[in-house]
């Protein structure tokens, strides 16, 4: 067994003897894919479809522009979901790409709140604040993770059948 494996168990690993992604990808996913998840939720409230989206984004404006900036989440999920052994080779070519991918996707939705702060006072301060320490931890989160690294470098293949 390579030494970058020793720490995981028969557990960790997918039907194709790959490492299970890291939670890390799901979680900066589910962050640069809030406005999605938003509106997901508000389209799913029967009573009141506007209450929700208007809580967590209280200019319409923003709302859109989280969405503008969820379209490169959205790409890797894509590409997330089509991570399989008889992928297409173009999915095979972006796959180590993801990483970036993501990062580039927080950079782009944290520009796009600083624009919409400094152009448009859409946001306040203080969530301007917030969220540039939620986006650099992510980032940090991307790069120190041993867990994505080792699921950048390895693809699904087929194992012969037993």
């Amino acid at each position: 067994m390579p030494k970058q494996y020793q720490e995981y168990s028969i557990e960790d690993f997918d039907k194709f003897d790959c490492l299970k992604l890291s939670k890390r990808f799901y979680l900066v996913l589910l962050f640069v894919l809030r406005g999605y998840l938003v509106w997901l939720m508000s389209v799913t409230n029967m009573k009141d479809r506007v209450a929700t989206m208007q809580w967590i984004y209280p200019e319409t404006n923003l709302f859109f522009l989280s969405l503008a900036s969820g379209v490169i989440g959205l790409f890797v999920v894509v590409i997330i979901s089509l991570r399989r052994p008889n992928s297409a080779n173009w999915v095979k070519v972006i796959w180590p790409y993801c990483r970036t991918m993501l990062v580039m996707a927080l950079i782009f939705d944290f520009s796009i709140n600083l624009i919409g702060f400094f152009y448009w006072q859409l946001t306040s301060m203080l969530w301007l604040v917030c969220q540039g320490l939620i986006v650099s931890a992510l980032i940090a989160l991307c790069f120190t993770s041993k867990r994505m690294q080792i699921n950048l470098i390895e693809f699904p293949q087929a194992l012969p059948e037993k």
